[in-house]
């Protein structure tokens, strides 16, 4: 109702307001009726006037207080201001009761930061006076930080010193131990020495005041450190020396380690000692061989293959032969073992090949070489006797000329060989020279026995043959087989050519030269076959001529005469011209 009045009332002013003057309550009311109330503040105002008149009975319903209706609205716009200001009032006097609460804890927050800065100040005194007092400590910290700096750089100068020229525990424990086994850890550690002997050699060289008492130390620490070391070494070889008298020289193992040859070759600083040790290695050596040489002779191989040698001394050309083969095998396989112990490559030689034993000028190989040759000597002193002793009885038991003559030849072979591998002057090389020289005398002896027994025998003087005799003719064919052994042994010039090739004269000359040429050369100690021929032939021709007149005499009417040229023409039928018996035959004849 009141909504409907208002519009009725205000449509009914609208015309009326153009034509007449403006009314004040009409233009307040306008404005109040055409004020817009959704903005934010004018709501929080109204909201605010809201609270501040609101019905003190608004849940009693109870309207006896207000007498007429709106006077609590009317009576709320009239003392409007003054509840506002009294309210403005009552907010600023509880605005100041709290400013005042506040300056009061501003001046207990004064009165807390001026005791702070009393604080502080006596705090900064103190630590001025604490820094003054401190400043000489830290002056001498400063300076003990450079000293400790300076011993730092000494330390380090140290330590690089102390590594390069001195050893570490467990080198010098590599060095001395028994405990250590050498190998290359204690290779290393020697290898480390020398050169700290070296280096330090180097700077007391360089020094004007004389070698200084560091150096001094440092060489006669390193030194008995290091024969410390050369005593190792010499213990470990000698161990392992004995032990090779454990393994067959023959089919044992030749080959040396690495450790032993690594061994053998440091200790050539030290001749003396390399010296013992290889004594002590030749002596073990000397023992197995003889050892296994008796084994050979008596008891055979493995299992008993090969058979025992003995067991061929029947045969006398086997049976040296076999001998001689085994100490043939024993050497070339000691030359392996020593070639393998000195590192020694080996320089490709063919068995039996002559071998340079001309003294080089200087130089470690030649060294090696001679002690590789005099331990080869020393490894066959104790076959010598042995072999020397069967060989000899062998030979000296023989009846026949041709076995003697075999004989002799193979061990003319055995020491030609020899000679080229291990040297003429080695100990086994003059044995076996020795030996030969016996058996060429014992063969020597064996035909000038058998041409004497020739001129001993007489002619049937009943029987009227004009052939050669039967004892002529055996003579003869042992004189043919003595040839056959010597055009076929390894003593046999190379120029072999047939029977009447070339000039006579010219191919004994060579015969002789060669047998001279080996005879200067102390090669071999076989006599020229031509006086061997002479040995031969000259009894059978005298024996020819003295029994033909001897049986010319019984019998007047045999031609003596066609006997003797039946048996010149019989031995030159025999005797091939180039083994030089065609000349003798040939002056027989004209006599």
């Amino acid at each position: 109702m009141p909504t409907a009045l208002y519009m009725s009332s205000s449509s009914s002013l609208t015309p009326s307001s153009t034509s007449q003057p403006k009314n004040p309550i009409s233009v307040r009311l306008y404005k109040v009726l055409s004020t817009n109330f959704d903005d934010l503040a004018t709501r929080e105002a109204l909201g605010t006037l809201s609270d501040l008149y609101a019905s003190p009975n608004v849940t009693s319903h109870d309207d006896s207080n207000e007498t007429h209706p709106g006077e609590y609205a009317a009576k709320a716009r009239r003392n409007l201001r003054r509840d506002m200001e009294s309210k403005l009032a009552e907010s600023s006097h509880h605005f100041v009761k709290a400013l005042g609460e506040v300056d009061l804890k501003l001046s207990a927050l004064q009165a807390h930061i001026q005791a702070m800065h009393a604080a502080c100040a006596e705090a900064e005194g103190q630590l001025q006076s604490t820094n003054e007092a401190s400043k000489a400590v830290l002056e001498r910290a400063g300076n003990l930080r450079d000293e400790r700096q300076e011993v730092e750089d000494k330390k380090s100068i140290i330590t690089l010193f102390l590594s390069k020229f001195t050893l570490s525990s467990d080198e010098v424990e590599a060095l001395t131990s028994r405990e250590v086994p050498v190998g290359p850890t204690f290779f290393s550690a020697m290898d480390k020495t020398e050169q700290i002997r070296q280096d330090c050699r180097v700077l007391m060289a360089g020094d004007e005041d004389g070698p200084t008492k560091a150096g001094l130390d440092i060489m006669s620490s390193t030194s008995t450190y290091l024969e410390q070391g050369y005593d190792k070494i010499l213990r470990y070889l000698s161990n392992e020396f004995r032990s090779t008298s454990k393994d067959d020289p023959l089919f044992g193992q030749t080959e040396v380690s690495g450790v032993t040859r690594e061994a053998v070759l440091r200790l050539k600083k030290r001749q003396e000692l390399l010296t013992e040790s290889l004594t002590l290695l030749s002596q073990t050596r000397q023992t197995s061989l003889q050892t296994s040489f008796l084994t050979a002779l008596t008891r055979g191989g493995p299992s008993g293959l090969p058979r025992p040698i003995e067991l061929h001394a029947h045969d006398p050309l086997r049976y040296v032969g076999d001998m001689l083969a085994w100490v043939h095998q024993a050497i070339a396989a000691e030359r392996e073992f020593l070639e393998s112990l000195f590192g020694v490559k080996g320089d490709g030689r063919m068995v039996g090949s002559v071998r340079s034993f001309a003294a080089r000028k200087g130089g470690e190989a030649e060294e090696v070489e001679e002690w590789i040759q005099e331990l080869m000597d020393l490894a066959v002193v104790k076959l010598c006797v042995p072999l020397k002793n069967r060989v000899l009885q062998t030979v000296r038991s023989q009846e026949s000329s041709i076995v003697s003559y075999k004989v002799a030849n193979l061990l003319q072979f055995y020491l030609v060989t020899m000679s080229r591998t291990v040297g003429p002057e080695a100990v086994l090389t003059r044995t076996l020279r020795e030996i030969t020289q016996v058996s060429y005398q014992v063969f020597q002896t064996s035909i000038e026995t058998q041409s004497r027994a020739l001129l001993q025998i007489p002619l049937d003087p009943d029987d009227p043959s004009l052939t050669p005799p039967l004892f002529i003719l055996d003579h003869a064919q042992v004189l043919r087989e003595v040839m056959n052994v010597y055009q076929s042994s390894v003593l046999e010039d190379e120029h072999e050519v047939a029977v009447g090739a070339g000039d006579q004269d010219q191919l004994e000359g060579d015969n002789q030269n060669e047998n001279e040429k080996r005879e200067g050369q102390g090669v071999g100690v076989a006599p020229p076959f031509s006086k061997i021929l002479d040995l031969a032939v000259d009894p059978i021709l005298e024996s020819a001529v003295m029994r033909s007149e001897e049986k010319r005499k019984l019998r007047p009417r045999w031609d003596a005469r066609v006997y003797v040229l039946n048996c010149l023409t019989y031995v030159q039928v025999r005797v091939p011209s180039y083994f030089g018996c065609a000349g003798r035959v040939n002056e027989w004849e004209l006599t």
